[in-house]
């Protein structure tokens, strides 16, 4: 893309990224692990909305598992967010690659 067309759309990619901005909120995410023993909802700000355990996965002598399963569904919830606001920004900035500005 020309950089003097992007300087041109400057203002409409402006008003995308905030319409984008609004967005980000609605957007829910789960991800989980164990087998879905943990599962964790977030949003588009990557804020966590929701976690679920199953009770087979609360045992007070394996602490250290819980954790685990814990932090492995979060970051499946955050990679999940990142898809989902890829595809959502893709389609509002009208497949303008924002990888090649270093976004």
């Amino acid at each position: 893309m020309n950089p003097f067309d992007l300087l041109k759309n400057t203002q409409a990619i402006k008003e995308q990224s905030e319409k984008l901005q609004k967005e980000l909120e609605d957007i829910r995410a789960q991800g989980s692990s164990g087998g879905r023993m943990v599962t964790v909802t977030l949003n588009g700000k990557f804020q966590m909305m929701d976690i679920k355990l199953d009770p087979i996965c609360v045992d007070n002598r394996d602490v250290k598992m819980l954790e685990d399963l814990i932090v492995s569904a979060h970051k499946n919830a955050v990679d999940n967010v990142q898809e989902m606001i890829k595809e959502k920004s893709s389609s509002l900035l009208g497949g303008l690659d924002l990888g090649q500005f270093g976004l």
